[in-house]
C-alpha cells in the first residue's frame, strides 16, 4: 500500500492493479459474462453435485506426475536474482524490501504502465545495483521476463485474475515463484500448480506475510513448545472495511477487486487468517485440513455504500454484488481440531484478523492482544501477552525494528525467503501450503451455495502430511 497508516492496519490488502486486463478490469462491461468465465463457477446450482462438477471435484486427487516438493531445499547461491511482475501498490513498495536485503539483485521489472516500471527501475539504480531490464510491452510481457536465463525467483504482485497463469509461466521457464494472495481461484488451478511444482522441481509459494507477524511467530513457538497443551481450536480472519478503497477510482487500477464481489459468495481472502493458524497446528506437517463448511450473510454493504457515495452514471451501478458481507467457515482437521475463518470487507468495523489459538492449557486472542495460560494464570482474567516476549522467534530478536510496512512482517518474509534461497534451505512454506490456504476460496463458495453442506478439502500433499517436518518454526541458520 502507498499509505503508511493503512499499511500498519492492513497487512496485505495490497495486490496492485497494475497488470489489469484493460478490456475487463478497467470497465464493468460484460460483468455478467465474466462472473463465471474461466472460473468453472458460472453454472453453479444449489446442489452439491452441480457445484462439484463446476468447480472440479475436491475428492479426486490426480495421479502424481513428479516427486514431492515437501522439504526440498533450494540450490545454494551467493546472489538471488529476482524479477518483479506488477509494480503498483504492492509491488511498488515490496521492491524496496528486496533491495534492502543483502545478496539480492533485482534484474528485471515488469508492468504495462510504463511510468510504474520506470519508477521501480530508478529505485534499483538508486540502491547501487545495475539498471534492470524493463518489460512494459502489454499485459503479456511478463512471459519475456520469465524466459530470461538470469532470474532465479519471480515475484508476482498483480490482480488475482493473473496469479495462476503467471505462476505457471514462471515454473515452466525454470523459475521459483512467489505470489501474493490468493495464488489461484479454482481447485483445478491449485492442483495444476501442485503438479507443475513437482514436475519442474521449482517452488511455488503463497507469500503470506501475516505468517511472519511478531505475534503470530511468538504464538507459533509457544504452541510448539506445548504451552497451550493439546491444541483444540483456532481462528483467523480478514475483517477489514475496504469499501472506500474498492470504490476509489485511483487506488486500484480499475475495479478488478470489486468485481470479484459480483462473482463469488464465499471467502475471497482466507490466507491471512488461515495461514498462521495452519502453522500453529502443523497443517501438512502432521495434521491436515479435511473439510470446510461455510455460511454467508446477505450481500448489502457494497450496494449501500454505492448508493451513498457514487454518482448516478458511475460504471459501478451496472454491477450486482453477490459476495456475502460476512462469510464464516469452520475447517475440520484430521486430528479433529476446528479452525474458524471469517471474511468481511464490505461493512464498517475495525480491522481484525482474530488470530486466536486455544488448547487444553489456555488460549491466546489478538485484536486486542491477550492471553490466559495455566499454570501461569489462575483467576480467569486475561493477561498481558508482552510477558511472553522471550518466546519471540529468532527473526524478531535479530530484526527488532525491520523496515517496510505492515509492522515489519513484509521485510521478515522477504528476508527469510531470500535467506533460504541463498543458503540452500527448504522454504518455510511450499506449494502444498499455498493450495491448502487458498482452497477455501472456491470451497466456501460451494458450501454456501449448498446451504452449508461440508466440502472436502483435497489432500494436496498426497499423504505426505502424515510426516512431521519443519515449517515456519525454524532455527537460526549459520550463514
Amino acid at each position: 500500500m502507498n499509505d503508511d497508516a493503512l499499511q500498519d492496519q492492513d497487512p496485505q490488502n495490497t495486490d496492485d492493479g497494475s497488470m489489469s486486463r484493460r478490456s475487463v478490469l478497467r470497465t464493468t462491461a460484460g460483468v455478467a459474462g465474466i462472473a463465471g468465465a474461466g472460473l468453472g463457477l458460472g453454472t453453479l446450482g444449489s446442489g452439491t453435485a452441480a457445484a462439484a462438477t463446476a468447480a472440479g471435484s475436491p475428492e479426486a486427487a490426480p495421479a502424481r506426475q513428479g516427486r514431492t516438493m515437501a522439504g526440498v531445499p533450494f540450490d545454494r547461491r551467493s546472489t538471488v536474482r529476482v524479477g518483479i511482475v506488477g509494480l503498483g501498490n504492492r509491488g511498488g513498495s515490496m521492491i524496496d524490501l528486496f533491495l534492502a536485503v543483502t545478496g539480492v539483485q533485482v534484474v528485471a521489472v515488469c508492468d504495462p504502465v510504463k511510468a510504474k516500471a520506470e519508477q521501480a527501475a530508478a529505485k534499483v539504480t538508486a540502491a547501487g545495483q545495475p539498471a534492470p531490464a524493463v518489460y512494459t510491452n502489454g499485459e503479456d510481457d511478463y512471459e519475456n521476463l520469465c524466459k530470461r536465463g538470469d532470474i532465479d525467483f519471480v515475484y508476482v504482485a498483480t490482480p488475482w485474475d493473473f496469479h495462476f497463469e503467471m505462476a505457471k509461466t514462471a515454473m515452466l521457464n525454470g523459475k521459483h515463484v512467489g505470489v501474493e494472495c490468493p495464488i489461484a481461484l479454482q481447485l483445478d488451478q491449485l492442483w495444476q500448480l501442485v503438479d507443475l511444482s513437482e514436475r519442474t522441481r521449482r517452488h511455488c509459494m503463497q507469500l503470506e506475510n501475516c505468517c511472519y507477524g511478531r505475534n503470530e511467530m511468538r504464538v507459533l513457538r509457544m504452541a510448539h513448545a506445548g504451552l497451550f497443551g493439546d491444541l483444540l481450536h483456532g481462528a483467523g480472519a480478514y475483517n477489514h472495511d475496504l469499501r472506500g478503497l474498492m470504490f476509489d477510482p485511483d487506488y486500484y487500477e480499475g475495479p478488478w477487486r470489486r468485481l470479484w464481489h459480483t462473482r463469488l459468495r464465499g471467502d475471497l481472502y482466507p490466507n491471512h487468517g488461515f495461514g498462521p493458524v495452519a502453522n500453529y497446528m502443523d497443517i501438512n506437517r502432521g495434521d491436515r485440513a479435511v473439510s470446510i463448511t461455510s455460511v454467508g450473510s446477505p450481500a448489502r454493504g457494497l450496494a449501500e455504500y454505492r448508493e451513498q457515495h457514487m454518482p448516478a452514471g458511475d460504471p459501478s451501478w451496472k454491477e450486482t454484488y453477490i459476495e456475502s458481507d460476512r462469510t464464516i467457515s469452520l475447517v475440520q482437521t484430521a486430528k479433529g481440531r476446528v479452525i474458524r475463518l471469517e471474511h468481511d470487507v464490505s461493512t464498517p468495523h475495525p480491522y481484525s484478523r482474530i488470530n486466536s489459538l486455544g488448547g487444553t492449557k489456555g488460549v491466546f486472542e489478538d485484536y486486542p492482544t491477550r492471553i490466559y495460560l495455566e499454570p501461569d494464570h489462575t483467576d480467569d482474567q486475561w493477561k498481558d501477552f508482552s510477558a511472553y516476549a522471550d518466546w519471540d522467534h529468532w527473526l524478531w530478536k535479530e530484526h527488532a525494528n525491520p523496515p517496510g510496512g505492515h509492522g515489519g512482517m513484509d521485510y521478515m518474509l522477504v528476508f527469510r525467503l531470500m535467506q533460504c534461497m541463498r543458503l540452500g534451505l527448504a522454504p518455510d512454506f511450499d506449494v502444498y501450503d499455498a493450495a491448502t490456504w487458498t482452497a477455501p476460496v472456491p470451497l466456501s463458495h460451494l458450501s454456501i451455495k449448498a446451504k452449508g453442506v461440508p466440502q472436502q478439502i483435497p489432500d494436496f500433499t498426497r499423504g505426505e502430511w502424515k510426516k512431521a517436518r519443519p515449517g515456519m518454526d525454524s532455527d537460526k541458520p549459520a550463514e
